[in-house]
C-alpha cells in the first residue's frame, strides 16, 4: 500500500490506498486558524505534527505490519514556519491566508523593473504577502533577535518531514518565487538579507529521503497541495484540467506548450508537460465563514441553497485574493439584494460565488494553456455535495467530472511515494492507474442565464476599487 498525508489549512488528512487507488482507510485531526489581529492568520506548527502523528497511528492501526512502503506529504503553500537549529518553532506559523506582510510586499515588489521581472522570473508576476521574500523581512523587521536565531524557514510539509525523517529539504514548486529548474533565484532570495542561508536544499518531489522513524517505510520530498491535487486529478496530460475546491480553490490546466499571463502561475515544464494554476483565498473557507454568520451547520446551508434563487452576487474575497487579482485590499461582499431576498438565497449565492472565482481563474488558465480545456476533474471537499459540484458545472459552463477520491491532494501524495520507491516508473503513469471518475455533471440546459451574474461579478473589483482603498485606509487608522 501507499499512505499519503495533506497537512492542510484546517486538518491534516492521513491516508492508505491500494497500488490502484482504492482507498482503505483514512483519518483526519482537525486544528485550528489563529487570527489574533484583522487581517492575520497563523497556527501552531506542532498542531501538524500531532495531526499527523495521530493520523498514521489511527490508518496504521487497521492495516498489518509493513503493509505500507512509501509515504508522500503535501501540505497548504505560502504558509511559512520560523524555527531554530533543533526545529523548535520560535513563532506562530504564518500561513498563506495571513495578509499582514502586504506592505512590506509593495515594498519589495517596487524595487524591481518590469525588466527585472522579465530576467528573474520569465515574465511579469506580482510579489504579494504570502511570498516568502515578504515574510522573512517582515519577521527581520518585527521581530529581529528572534530572525536573528533562525536557522530554517520552511513550509508545512517539510517541517513534518523533518521531523518524521531528520532530513531537511524542500521542492521547487513549494519554493514559490525563489526557486528554478537549477536552484534558487538568487535575485528573487537576496532581496532580504540573510535569507538565502535559511532555506533548505531542494530536491525533486519523488525523491526518497530515508525511512519514517519506527515505520519503515520510505518518505518521499513531497510537494505543495494544489501541485498534488494535479497529480491525483489526473492533470498530467495535455487538455486535462481540474477544480480542487476545498479551503481555498485552486484551478489548474495541462498543455504542451505555454503563453505566461499574469494572473496565474505557470509552472516549469515537467517532461514537457506545462501547468497553469491559480489559487484563491476562499471556497470552503467562505462556506466556513457563512456558516458562523447565519447559525447554520454546513449540511444546513446546502439545503438552504438548495431552495434559494440565483440572483444574488457574493464575492467570496474574504482575506483578500490571490488569482486572478492578486489583491490583498479588496474585501468580500454581498450585491443584488432587495427586500425579498432570503437566507436560502444568500446561501446559494455564497455557493455560486466561489464557483465564480474558479470561473474567474478560469479564463487566464486557458489563456496559459492556449486553448479551452474541454472538461474539468473536480475534489476537494466541495465534490462532496452534489448540489456545489452542479453550480461550479452551471457557472463553468462545461462538464465536471466529479472524482472517486476527494481528497486529491493526498492521493497524489501518495503517488509521489510510489513513484519515488519505483511502484510506478512516473506520476503520469501513476495517475493514469489510479484516478477514476465517479460521476460527471453536465451544465443545465438554462445554464447561460448566470452569465450576466458572471460579468457583474467580475466587473465588481474594479468598480469597487476606490471603496476598498477607503477601507484599508480606515482600517490601518489606530
Amino acid at each position: 500500500m501507499m499512505l499519503g498525508i495533506d497537512v492542510g489549512t484546517t486538518a491534516v488528512k492521513v491516508a492508505a490506498f491500494e497500488l490502484d487507488g482504492t482507498l482503505v482507510a483514512a483519518h483526519t485531526e482537525a486544528y485550528p486558524i489563529h487570527r489574533p489581529q484583522p487581517g492575520w492568520a497563523e497556527q501552531d506548527p506542532m498542531d501538524w505534527w500531532r495531526g499527523c502523528a495521530a493520523g498514521i497511528r489511527a490508518v496504521l492501526a487497521g492495516l498489518e505490519a509493513n503493509a505500507v512502503r512509501s509515504i508522500g506529504v503535501v501540505s497548504q503553500v505560502n504558509t511559512h514556519v520560523f524555527t531554530d537549529d533543533q526545529l523548535r518553532p520560535l513563532a506562530p506559523a504564518i500561513i498563506w491566508q495571513d495578509q499582514r506582510c502586504a506592505g512590506v510586499a509593495r515594498e519589495l515588489d517596487d524595487r524591481l523593473t518590469a525588466a527585472d521581472k522579465k530576467r528573474i522570473w520569465g515574465g511579469p508576476i506580482v510579489l504579494d504577502a504570502s511570498f516568502v521574500g515578504s515574510r522573512a523581512e517582515w519577521f527581520a523587521r518585527t521581530e529581529p533577535e528572534l530572525w536573528a536565531r533562525t536557522r530554517w524557514v520552511l513550509s508545512p510539509k517539510d517541517f513534518v518531514i523533518a521531523k518524521l525523517t531528520g532530513r531537511i529539504a524542500t521542492d521547487q514548486l513549494s519554493a514559490v518565487r525563489v526557486a528554478g529548474p537549477t536552484g534558487y533565484l538568487r535575485e528573487a532570495v537576496e532581496l532580504v538579507d540573510g535569507l538565502l542561508g535559511k532555506l533548505p536544499e531542494i530536491a525533486a518531489p519523488e525523491l526518497v529521503l530515508g525511512p519514517a522513524t519506527e515505520l519503515g517505510a520510505e518518505v518521499v520530498v513531497g510537494t505543495m497541495d494544489a501541485y498534488s491535487a494535479v497529480f491525483g486529478t489526473r492533470t498530467t496530460e495535455p487538455g486535462r484540467g481540474m477544480v480542487s475546491c476545498g479551503t481555498s480553490l485552486v484551478v489548474a490546466g495541462a498543455s504542451a506548450e505555454s503563453v505566461p499571463v499574469p494572473e496565474v502561475v505557470s509552472f516549469p515544464p515537467k517532461d514537457g508537460l506545462f501547468v497553469h494554476a491559480g489559487p484563491t483565498q476562499a471556497a470552503g473557507d467562505a462556506l466556513r465563514w457563512w456558516c458562523g454568520v447565519s447559525g447554520l451547520d454546513v449540511e444546513e446551508v446546502l439545503a438552504s441553497a438548495e431552495a434559494g434563487r440565483p440572483g444574488v452576487i457574493f464575492t467570496p474575497h474574504l482575506m483578500g485574493e490571490r488569482a486572478p487579482l492578486w489583491d490583498s485590499e479588496v474585501r468580500g461582499s454581498f450585491f443584488g439584494l432587495d427586500s425579498a431576498t432570503t437566507r436560502a438565497d444568500l446561501s446559494r449565492a455564497v455557493l455560486q460565488g466561489v464557483a465564480m472565482s474558479a470561473r474567474h481563474v478560469l479564463g487566464p488558465v486557458e489563456r496559459a494553456c492556449g486553448f479551452p480545456l474541454p472538461s474539468l476533474a473536480f475534489s476537494g471537499g466541495g465534490a462532496r455535495s452534489d448540489l456545489w459540484t452542479q453550480i461550479h458545472a452551471d457557472v463553468l459552463q462545461r462538464p465536471v467530472e466529479r472524482l472517486r477520491v476527494h481528497d486529491s491532494a493526498v492521493l497524489g501524495a501518495a503517488l509521489l511515494g510510489a513513484v519515488g520507491t519505483g511502484t510506478y516508473p512516473d506520476i503520469a503513469t501513476a495517475a493514469a492507474a489510479t484516478v477514476a471518475v465517479d460521476r460527471v455533471f453536465t451544465p443545465a440546459a438554462d445554464a447561460d442565464r448566470l452569465n450576466p451574474l458572471f460579468e457583474a461579478y467580475r466587473e465588481s473589483h474594479e468598480a469597487l476599487r476606490g471603496i476598498h482603498a477607503h477601507l484599508t485606509a480606515w482600517r490601518s487608522t489606530p
